[in-house]
């Protein structure tokens, strides 16, 4: 995930609803927080870390936090910037390049991570679940007389290579009995080229996140598939919290007060999601209200769920390793770790510490 694009610039006015943390008017994804943004706990002054942090606008709970400037709020001496990313690709060149701390990708570019040849440059911890992806990527073809992957046969597929959804993807056509190299054309696009791209003809379909999916679906598109069904053939996708190991094992007092306010931010969005959609369309650009269908396209998690044994706990590091095993067969890497070394690469402890 992730794996996603940079949305358009926001120019959204303040949606006031009498809640705190509403955006200022004219306000956008790359200005400063709100004004008045408060810590909801009592600020850890202490915590003087330097800290850059790849972001991509995507409908989840990272979004709200940089939004409302939750983590410069609660850690008012700390240092901290965001940088934009518009794939999990590009967030794991950030990190060979020594240029963020902290990044969201989809668990398909952490696996990539974690696996030979990239784990030589890269040493990353996956130590949050942002969401668990279903419909909110999915596969979108341009002729509605198209109702299924056969019907793409010699047709051209667009898609973010080394995505959650490129992974997604490549399941889907292989377990339909197609050939990715040989029965369809798969290409590498970034999402905010598909539109072009769809409107000249040049792509048949495109497997693809929102906005641009709603875009491609609202210009006559019709969704074939989901990463909804990819997860129920037993291959789920999520988009994941990211850290260098090192800055981890260095700053862990940090890491427990983003863990924290990361769980924050997913309670607004279970809890109050018209509040929490108001901070996703400042970043992405559109309606508060076209923001919450897409946060029913995800399944969010809080820190207690993800602490446990069905995800960071221990199922995650299994769902890791399934994934390099498939992306070895595709030759997307190099070789396949042991289950201690994709375990080695999830650590709960930040999770684990919201609460105590």
């Amino acid at each position: 995930m992730h794996h996603r694009t940079l949305a358009a610039a926001a120019t959204a006015a303040c949606l006031a609803l009498g809640v705190s943390g509403c955006v200022e008017s004219g306000r956008t994804a790359t200005t400063a927080p709100a004004e008045g943004s408060a810590c909801p706990w009592t600020p850890e002054e202490s915590i003087d870390t330097t800290a850059r942090i790849a972001w991509q606008p995507i409908p989840n709970a990272d979004v709200v936090v940089k939004d409302l400037g939750l983590l410069e709020a609660c850690m008012p001496n700390a240092d901290i910037s965001w940088v934009q990313a518009a794939s999990g690709g590009d967030v794991v060149a950030y990190y060979g390049a020594g240029e963020v701390d902290l990044g969201l990708m989809g668990s398909s570019p952490a696996t990539i991570a974690s696996s030979a040849p990239t784990n030589a440059d890269v040493d990353l911890d996956v130590v949050w679940i942002h969401d668990v992806i279903g419909d909110a990527e999915s596969l979108v073809a341009k002729d509605p007389a198209v109702t299924d992957l056969e019907g793409l046969r010699g047709g051209t597929i667009a898609v973010p290579f080394s995505s959650t959804a490129h992974y997604s993807l490549l399941q889907a056509l292989l377990d339909a009995g197609l050939d990715p190299d040989k029965d369809v054309k798969v290409i590498n696009l970034d999402p905010e080229k598909m539109a072009g791209a769809w409107q000249g003809d040049q792509i048949d379909a495109a497997w693809v996140w929102d906005p641009t999916q709603s875009q491609l679906i609202e210009d006559g598109g019709t969704r074939i598939l989901s990463s909804a069904d990819t997860a129920e053939a037993g291959r789920p996708t999520f988009d994941v919290g990211t850290v260098d190991a090192e800055f981890a094992a260095q700053n862990t007092e940090f890491m427990e007060q983003w863990a924290k306010v990361q769980d924050h931010a997913v309670t607004m969005i279970q809890d109050d999601p018209q509040t929490a959609a108001e901070s996703v369309a400042v970043v992405l650009g559109i309606d508060p209200e076209d923001v919450l269908p897409q946060f029913e396209g995800l399944t969010f998690l809080d820190a207690a769920t993800q602490a446990g044994p069905d995800y960071l706990g221990g199922k995650l590091a299994e769902d890791l390793r399934t994934t390099a095993s498939f992306l070895l067969e595709q030759g997307g890497i190099d070789a396949v770790g042991t289950a201690q070394d994709y375990a080695g690469h999830v650590d709960a402890g930040p999770a684990a510490s919201v609460g105590r």
